[in-house]
């Protein structure tokens, strides 16, 4: 089964499933399709269709940090990343969010998710 992102750092607000280390994130990260980019930003999905996955979620990567949004409704579930950012993400994934799930779905059909537009 894939395991979320690991979320370390003193910055993390909340731990559990979705918290993983700083060193595992880059490699984690690798393996997940992007889904959009913007403001320094990338927005990454991973689902593992043969398993059962968490809430629908994405993973939003800003410099060294990392937080997981769940899709529906939008909010933070581990990790985080600078407020302005977090805001940035939150308002994307706020009109982007049927995209957001219809990517979750794909990923859970093992396909490929559809690139999702920019903020901005």
């Amino acid at each position: 089964m894939h395991s979320a992102v690991p979320l370390g750092g003193s910055r993390s607000p909340r731990s559990g499933s979705f918290g993983l280390a700083r060193a595992g994130q880059y490699r984690e990260a690798l393996q997940m399709p992007e889904l959009s980019r913007f403001y320094g930003i990338i927005i990454r999905m991973f689902v593992e269709p043969s398993e059962r996955h968490h809430t629908a979620h994405f993973h939003a990567y800003y410099q060294e940090d990392t937080a997981v949004f769940s899709i529906s409704p939008v909010e933070l579930l581990a990790g985080s990343v600078p407020q302005r950012q977090q805001r940035l993400v939150e308002a994307w994934a706020e009109l982007r969010q049927q995209e957001l799930l219809a990517d979750w779905e794909l990923l859970r059909l093992g396909r490929r998710p559809a690139p999702i537009a920019p903020l901005g």
